[in-house]
C-alpha cells in the first residue's frame, strides 16, 4: 500500500497518511503523494473540500526519526524521491504547507497521535476535528530539532501566546479537550468518530458556492499577518469576482424559490 492514500467521493477528496506501523510518520514518499493530491484538488473544480486523516487510529507522529537515523522501513518504491526533489527542491516544504497552500479548504480528522509534524500540519488546516483520546504537541525541541513547518510562527498566531510558547519550549503534549479549550481544534468527538464528523462538515462546505468557498479560503491564507486596511483592500477583488459570477445569481434565486442551489463554479 502507498504511504498516502487518495480517495474521491463526490466533491470531497480524502487523503489518508498510511504508515500505521510508525504512527503515520512522514516520509519523502508520503509528502510527495500528499502534495500531488493537493495540486490535483486545486486543478479540479469538481473537488471542493479536502479531508486529511491518518490510518489505523492515529493522525501523524511527525517526521520519521528512525528513518532519519537510517532505519527507513518499507518504502513507497514507485516514487523516485530524489528525482522529484531535484525537479522541485521545495516540494517537501510545499507538502508541509510552508510555501504552498491549496485553494480548497482542508478539514482535519484526527485520532490518536498528532505530535510534532502532525500538529504542524494541523495548523495549516481550516477546520479541525479530533477524537477525545487524541494528543497534540510540538516535540522538536526535546530532540534538539526545530519545527520547520512553521509552528514557531503559526502557533502563537492561532492560540494564546503563552500557551503556544509553553507547548513549543517544553515539548509537552496536550489532550483533545485542552486543545479545544485553547482553540487549536474546533470539535471533540468520541474516539473513532473524527472522520465521520469531518465528512459531515466537508459535505456542508461542498454544498456551498465553490467560488465563494475558494475565495474565502484564499483570503484566510493570504491576509494572515496583514493590517486590517491591507487585508480589506486585498480581499476586495476576490469578493467582486464572486459577485460577478453566475453562481452569485443562482444562490439568491434558489433562496427566493425555496430550493437547493445548483452551483456550477462559474
Amino acid at each position: 500500500m502507498p504511504d498516502a492514500i487518495v480517495e474521491r467521493d463526490g466533491h470531497v477528496m480524502t487523503i489518508t497518511m498510511n504508515r500505521p506501523e510508525r504512527y503515520n510518520a512522514l516520509t519523502g514518499e508520503m509528502l510527495i503523494r500528499m502534495y500531488d493530491a493537493y495540486r490535483e484538488a486545486d486543478a479540479d473544480p469538481e473537488i471542493r473540500v479536502i479531508i486529511i486523516t491518518g490510518a489505523a487510529g492515529n493522525f501523524c507522529s511527525g517526521a520519521d526519526l528512525k528513518g532519519m537515523a537510517g532505519d527507513s522501513g518499507k518504502g513507497d518504491s514507485d516514487i523516485d524521491v530524489q528525482a522529484r526533489m531535484a525537479e522541485d527542491p521545495e516540494i517537501h516544504w510545499k507538502a508541509l504547507f510552508r510555501t504552498y497552500r491549496p485553494s480548497k479548504p482542508i478539514v482535519a480528522a484526527v485520532e490518536g497521535v498528532a505530535i510534532a509534524g502532525g500538529t504542524e500540519l494541523l495548523q495549516a488546516m481550516e477546520i479541525r476535528v479530533a477524537g477525545e483520546s487524541a494528543r497534540f504537541g510540538v516535540s522538536e525541541a526535546k530532540w534538539s530539532l526545530y519545527p520547520m513547518a512553521g509552528s514557531a510562527v503559526r502557533l502563537p498566531r492561532q492560540i494564546p501566546y503563552t500557551q503556544a510558547a509553553e507547548i513549543l519550549l517544553t515539548a509537552k503534549h496536550i489532550t483533545a479537550r485542552e486543545a479545544l479549550e485553547i482553540g487549536l481544534i474546533g470539535h471533540v468527538v468520541p474516539d473513532g468518530q473524527a472522520l465521520a464528523k469531518a465528512r459531515e462538515i466537508a459535505e456542508v462546505v461542498a454544498g456551498n458556492g465553490p467560488l465563494a468557498v475558494a475565495a474565502i479560503t484564499r483570503t484566510l491564507h493570504e491576509t494572515d499577518g496583514m493590517t486590517l486596511d491591507e487585508a480589506l483592500a486585498h480581499e476586495f477583488e476576490y469578493g467582486q469576482a464572486v459577485f460577478a459570477s453566475k453562481d452569485a445569481v443562482e444562490g439568491p434565486k434558489a433562496f427566493a424559490e425555496k430550493r437547493k442551489p445548483d452551483f456550477k463554479g462559474c
